[in-house]
């Protein structure tokens, strides 16, 4: 089987599951109280417990992580930079500064979901560490742009966020050699099992076809979604290749450079007064590219 076969095989259950949380939410209406409350469960408790309990049964060879980290931020970086370009186009400010954060922002569920598809533990532990390194920095960016037109509690959302305590905590209880108690270790898992049944499930609810704007609206966002699905990904790549990473560093990284929009960039332009409509439609139609680009990317490497 090629390698392209075989990636997107792995990863269809995944990708299922975002189309089938699209789906519910049209077919059983259950209103937006469920998915929101969803959500916060996904967000707070589910994803939390696992990346606690992926890094806290994993030995994590720092020395060998540090290139992943590198990849990972150096393409981070090259969307934040690519990303400020789109203010060229005849667009509002608060429009640009809220469409900028889908240029870098991420979806850890996805990212979690196919590390642990493709890697199982020691890939969600992998992933794990980036996303905690990562999100400060991406959130930062995307805060500081809509700071203007908003509330700036950007330290103190950045403390009390919940992917990023939670990879703290695992960090260090494995750097102490801590060894959770057999029920606590069973505890832990069956929360992670549905950590990422429902939060991809929760992506796709989430999931906004139609898009409101004009023509310069819609290429300033096909800009974006290039530098997020294409550029980010290629200097992933390129910096992969220069490091000489292998192995499952290697695709974590790529991973991570590839995913699509965090939804999270909808509720931050909401909550900061930003064009929401605008975010929700990117975040969707990477999401939706994403299952195709991915597994290229993937295969590329």
């Amino acid at each position: 089987m090629h390698v392209e076969s075989a990636v997107v095989l792995a990863l269809l259950p995944d990708f299922a599951l975002i189309l089938l949380g699209a789906g519910l939410r049209r077919l059983l209406h259950l209103g937006d109280h469920f998915w929101t409350g969803l959500e916060k469960l996904v967000y707070y408790v589910l994803f939390p417990a696992l990346l606690f309990s992926g890094l806290v049964k994993t030995r994590i060879d720092w020395s060998t992580a540090a290139p992943m980290i590198g990849v990972a931020a150096g393409a981070m970086w090259t969307g934040m930079l690519l990303g400020l370009v789109a203010r060229r186009w005849p667009i509002s400010p608060i429009s640009f500064a809220s469409q900028y954060q889908c240029a870098f922002r991420f979806n850890s569920y996805i990212g979690l979901a196919v590390a642990g598809t493709l890697y199982g533990v020691p890939g969600i532990a992998a992933m794990g560490i980036v996303v905690g390194l990562m999100v400060p920095q991406a959130n930062t960016a995307a805060v500081w742009m809509l700071a203007r037109h908003g509330e700036t509690g950007v330290w103190r959302e950045l403390a009390r966020n919940p992917l990023i305590l939670a990879t703290l905590a695992g960090v260090a209880a494995n750097l102490a050699g801590f060894e959770p108690p057999a029920v606590l270790l069973h505890f832990l898992a069956r929360l992670a099992e549905a950590a990422i049944a429902l939060g991809l499930l929760a992506v796709g609810a989430g999931l906004r076809i139609v898009g409101a704007g004009g023509a310069a609206t819609h290429a300033a966002a096909g800009y974006l979604l290039v530098v997020k699905l294409v550029a980010m990904p290629a200097m992933a790549l390129l910096l992969i290749r220069w490091f000489g990473l292998t192995g499952i560093h290697a695709d974590i990284a790529l991973i991570f450079a590839a995913l699509p929009t965090s939804s999270s960039a909808y509720i931050l332009a909401q909550r900061m007064g930003g064009d929401g409509a605008r975010v929700a439609w990117l975040i969707s139609a990477s999401t939706l590219l994403g299952m195709l680009s991915l597994p290229l990317w993937l295969s590329l490497r």
